[in-house]
């Protein structure tokens, strides 16, 4: 790892601590922590007080699988969000607290979030 990239993730980490300070989910509002890669977007549903992951999505799904292919990584990320908020749908879940982890908002981030307020969660 050069070390450009380990002051830029030792940045992220510094963000994303201070963030989780503030941002803790619940069983009736859990917390969507959002990963990006370099390749894959990954959400998840995370209740805090119990320490238990509700749902998790990626762009690895199986369900998105014939979805993504031809897509850019902003619309697979868009695909992300829709399809975990239409399993937290089917969990009885439409609030939830968005975590960005530490990322910037804004590129695949933003359209994950964007897909799950399409998607009918309310954050």
């Amino acid at each position: 790892m050069s070390r450009k990239i380990a002051i830029r993730n030792k940045a992220r980490v510094r963000r994303k601590m201070h963030i989780r300070k503030v941002v803790n989910g619940t069983a009736e509002r859990p917390r969507m922590v959002i990963y990006r890669s370099v390749a894959h977007m990954y959400a998840q549903l995370v209740d805090d007080v119990s320490g238990q992951t509700l749902l998790g999505v990626s762009s690895l799904s199986p369900d998105l699988k014939a979805q993504v292919t031809g897509k850019n990584p902003t619309q697979v990320a868009e695909l992300v969000g829709s399809l975990c908020a239409q399993k937290a749908r089917e969990k009885s879940i439409e609030t939830v607290v968005f975590d960005r982890n530490g990322f910037p908002y804004h590129g695949r981030v933003k359209a994950v979030a964007e897909g799950a307020r399409k998607g009918g969660l309310k954050f």
